[in-house]
């Protein structure tokens, strides 16, 4: 049997290697990711089985395929929702008031049910699961509100803690894990405090510890800088940031076009309920098309 030819890999110097860009295909519009620059990968080198293997797609955290969503009135929601999110991946949710971004969140937390269509979290179809279920769901999914959603006759530690009590029971270790995660939101020593001693940033970072303290997969967030002002809406996108760091993805619906702009993270714009853009690196409003 005639040997195999051994695998060799050509080498591109980085400080000659190509700059291009790839429409592409998303959701059945053009797509247009960042710049990317073509450089040598480890997989080159790898046995031809292995290289094979490290190319295969992951299965995206989350999946919406066909989706339409409408109400007993009549109301369309959304038309024909197809978007994939792979793991770690930051996305923001734009469009006008009423085009489907709230109501695409909540499909994800299965507080409603799709009309048509199907939607996958870490590969669990979610037209499948059973009310009985829908706890060990939203415990791999933190959320938090442009209202905040405390509970006003409980301290700061008391909401946190409840979270976990809610989808985990009477834990031994609870007192550690309030304290580590009002760390992580920066409110060490208002543990005591009811939610209106706070400010408004402060009750959202409660909110935020809330949603981190069962160690979600995924983090949604529907306009989370909403009541705030424009320094304090900057830290809490300073906190989401955090979050994505530490692993988690994260999906914030947003009106808010300078943080879009100036963060240039991928950007999915709905509008009349259907998906119209999605774009990496992208601002708020589409780019203008160039002139020839």
């Amino acid at each position: 049997m005639r040997d195999e030819m051994p695998y060799t890999a050509r080498v591109i110097r980085p400080d000659r290697a190509p700059a291009f860009r790839d429409p592409g295909i998303r959701n059945g519009f053009v797509h247009v990711p960042a710049t990317i620059t073509t450089q040598p990968t480890r997989t080159a080198l790898l046995p031809a089985k292995a290289r094979v293997a490290a190319v295969v797609p992951a299965v995206p955290q989350i999946s919406l395929q066909g989706v339409q969503k409408t109400y007993p009135n009549g109301t369309v929601a959304l038309r024909d929702v197809t978007l994939e999110i792979p793991k770690q991946d930051f996305v923001f949710l734009v469009g006008p008031s009423g085009a489907g971004k709230s109501t695409l969140v909540r499909l994800l937390i299965r507080e409603e049910k799709a009309t048509a269509g199907s939607i996958h979290i870490e590969g669990q179809d979610l037209s499948r699961l059973k009310r009985r279920h829908l706890p060990y769901l939203r415990r791999k999914i933190g959320m938090v509100f442009q209202d905040f959603k405390l509970l006003p006759n409980l301290t700061v530690f008391q909401n946190v803690a409840f979270a976990l009590r809610v989808t985990e029971g009477a834990l031994r270790h609870l007192k550690p894990k309030v304290e580590e995660v009002l760390s992580i939101v920066g409110l060490e020593g208002k543990e005591s405090k009811y939610p209106d001693q706070l400010s408004g940033g402060e009750q959202q970072r409660v909110a935020i510890a809330r949603a981190l303290v069962h160690d979600p997969r995924i983090f949604l967030a529907d306009e989370p800088t909403g009541n705030l002002d424009p320094a304090t809406s900057w830290e809490i996108i300073q906190l989401l940031l955090q979050i994505n760091a530490r692993g988690t993805t994260v999906l914030m619906a947003t009106h808010n076009r300078e943080i879009v702009d100036v963060m240039r993270r991928r950007v999915v714009a709905i509008e009349g309920g259907q998906i119209v853009r999605d774009e990496d690196a992208g601002g708020y409003h589409a780019p203008a098309l160039e002139s020839h």
